[in-house]
């Protein structure tokens, strides 16, 4: 493999404190070589969502000691690390502040670069270390504060090709598991519920479907989903799962149109030689079973693999943000300066247009 680079990862966009150390070969292969991410669930729980402030809090409190276990599981120190990376947005401010501020300082401390990364891209090239895949590829990003379609070209070249124009799918899972009375977080509970229920009893709509235009949006889907709970009040345990899994199927069938259509004109753009094309899937709803099925079918038939990272490396995580900064260094591209500042909005894509869309995680271009 020859020599390596090995970087210290930093992430506390939202609310898991995460810290890794991952390194990369000279063959472009990786090794993760140390993953530690706390989960802020506990606090956040009895206020169905992510309140910044805590989260921040939280963010201080946990972070030196999930930096120093995950140098002590890498059997490393810093004098060996060769850069720190840490996330700069997009996210919840504070918390942002937190993870750059250690960042930054432990790089002055230790006269190593330091690489302020894009949370967003460290989504997308966290393939490259779990399957070696190679450009260009689509990512579907579906999580609480995002839902986009990413055309992935190369390191720092991103174009968007579909957004949500209200909430993200991870928020519209939250919302509709909130509305019905299920636990935070709302996406593993509605999955639950729906896997006991009849996805044929309601016929909820499907936004967007048949245009050509590669949006998102679920606002309606959720306004549907209250009503029809309103119209059988008082709700069973029955209801709520019915209501769950049609909601689901609403989903899923939202999801083979819109993405559907990107895989096509994925082909158009990039014909292909003997090499497969891709579909890639990242961000916590990717850990939903019935919406892996749909991509997963969508892909066989149209010839495209589907790659889906290990759930741990798909919600947030210290692993992708190193990764990202070791593609970047590995290309020679410059580190940041000391005073780069984070970014609560960061689109991937700087010249894709911005649209009219703000959920209770942030903006969504």
């Amino acid at each position: 493999m020859g020599s390596k680079l090995r970087i210290l990862g930093i992430e506390t966009s939202c609310d898991e404190t995460a810290a890794a150390v991952v390194s990369r070969f000279e063959d472009g292969s990786g090794l993760i070589e140390a993953d530690v991410v706390l989960s802020q669930l506990d606090e956040h729980s009895a206020y169905g969502g992510v309140v910044p402030e805590i989260a921040a809090r939280a963010h201080v409190d946990a972070l030196d000691s999930l930096i120093e276990e995950a140098l002590v599981r890498a059997g490393t120190t810093l004098s060996d690390i060769d850069a720190i990376a840490a996330t700069a947005g997009p996210g919840l401010i504070g918390g942002l502040l937190v993870g750059l501020m250690t960042g930054k300082a432990i790089a002055r401390a230790t006269g190593k670069p330091l690489y302020a990364i894009n949370h967003l891209e460290g989504h997308a090239l966290t393939v490259r270390l779990t399957d070696n895949l190679t450009f260009p590829y689509l990512m579907l990003l579906v999580s609480g504060g995002h839902t986009q379609l990413v055309l992935v070209r190369g390191i720092g070249d991103y174009q968007r090709w579909g957004t949500t124009i209200d909430d993200a799918l991870g928020e519209a899972f939250d919302k509709t598991a909130k509305l019905l009375g299920l636990p935070y977080p709302g996406g593993p509970e509605v999955e639950r519920a729906a896997a006991k229920g009849d996805a044929q009893r309601f016929n909820f709509p499907r936004p967007l479907v048949g245009e050509t235009r590669l949006d998102f949006s679920f606002s309606g889907l959720k306004t549907a989903v209250r009503q029809a709970a309103e119209s059988i009040e008082p709700v069973s345990g029955q209801d709520i799962s019915d209501i769950c899994a049609s909601f689901q199927r609403a989903i899923s069938r939202t999801l083979d149109d819109r993405i559907g259509r990107g895989l096509l004109r994925f082909l158009t753009e990039f014909p292909q030689g003997d090499s497969m094309p891709a579909l890639v899937v990242a961000g916590g709803v990717a850990a939903n079973q019935e919406l892996r099925r749909t991509l997963q079918s969508l892909c066989d038939r149209h010839g495209f693999r589907f790659v889906a990272p290990p759930l741990g490396l798909c919600t947030d995580n210290a692993v992708m943000i190193a990764w990202a900064g070791l593609e970047r260094m590995a290309l020679g591209m410059p580190a940041d300066a000391l005073d780069v500042q984070p970014r609560s909005r960061w689109p991937l894509d700087a010249g894709a247009q911005a649209l009219l869309a703000y959920g209770k995680r942030g903006a969504k271009a």
